[in-house]
């Protein structure tokens, strides 16, 4: 993810902003009777020959790469589906290939997500809706990244999307316009919207753009995206801030979490991401499953 990175992070405020207001009525909308909470923790992709030896076990062949990521991850964040929308038999393998506690969350193709109407004018929304139902109890949650551009100005095009939208797909919604953030009207606006259309939201934890951060949950689930800096130290105290953020969400009423690490060039982010799975095991009370690979150095050539 290039989005929001910057190459000097020494003056940057790691911190995490304080929870955003009304998040607490969304959760309390959740079922109580319902599972257990769960965190999921994953990278962003798994066609990564790199991670070989390591991640995956010595000599992997392509072709199995997400069954051994699927056995050290239960999610992914999966932006192949930004490029292209994909075959039924693409997903039907997806979905044999990968263990039953395993979740998808896929992003909306550019063509509907980077369209002035958001792909309601033709074809594509809908076909994307039918092939990605096919991962069925595999489907996590879809992610609509709107494009920098799409600011408050297009709130009517939002509302008619989300009243469209399949309501059986889960979606969450990524902001980077910065006019959401400087207009407190707007954004309570949006996110009142998405909370009564039962969409989630994606919190975006990045050096340089600490706006999308806002902390507004609108369901009790959220996608995570945090993007590190080549495992810098900081990458490990803000995993730390973010455990303990998880724990007050999830005592208040938060059901599921997609956390999804980000490092440069995909390298490194499973070493993240196995470290917050071993601080999730040490101090939540969640259902979650991570990584069994031994560490070693891992080959950056």
């Amino acid at each position: 993810m290039e989005f929001g990175k910057l190459q000097d992070i020494s003056q940057v405020d790691f911190h995490l902003p304080p929870d955003a207001p009304f998040s607490w009525e969304a959760l309390r909308r959740g079922d109580d009777a319902g599972p257990a909470p769960v965190l999921y923790i994953g990278c962003t992709g798994w066609g990564m020959p790199e991670w070989v030896g390591t991640v995956y076990p010595a000599g992997a062949k392509p072709k199995d790469f997400l069954r051994h990521y699927a056995r050290q991850f239960n999610t992914i964040e999966h932006n192949t589906t930004h490029y292209r929308i994909p075959a039924p038999e693409t997903v039907a393998k997806w979905r044999e290939e990968t263990p039953a506690d395993f979740r998808f969350c896929p992003k909306i193709p550019q063509v509907i997500s980077h369209s002035g109407d958001l792909g309601l004018g033709g074809e594509a929304l809908w076909q994307f809706c039918e092939v990605i139902a096919l991962l069925d109890d595999k489907l996590g949650c879809c992610f609509l990244q709107l494009p920098p551009y799409f600011g408050p100005e297009k709130m009517p095009v939002i509302s008619q999307f989300a009243a469209r939208f399949p309501k059986h797909i889960p979606l969450a919604l990524e902001l980077r316009h910065p006019g959401w953030f400087a207009d407190a009207g707007a954004a309570t606006a949006l996110f009142d919207l998405l909370e009564s259309e039962g969409m989630s939201t994606v919190l975006t934890d990045v050096a340089g753009r600490r706006d999308v951060l806002h902390m507004r949950l609108t369901t009790p689930t959220v996608l995570v995206r945090f993007v590190g800096n080549a495992l810098h130290p900081s990458d490990y105290s803000r995993c730390d801030e973010w455990i303990k953020r998880l724990r007050t969400w999830y005592d208040k009423g938060l059901k599921e979490v997609y956390f999804f690490t980000h490092e440069p060039d995909n390298l490194l982010a499973p070493q993240l991401a196995k470290y917050l799975w071993q601080q999730t095991a040490a101090h939540l009370e969640v259902q979650v499953r991570g990584p069994s690979w031994q560490d070693r150095q891992m080959s950056l050539f």
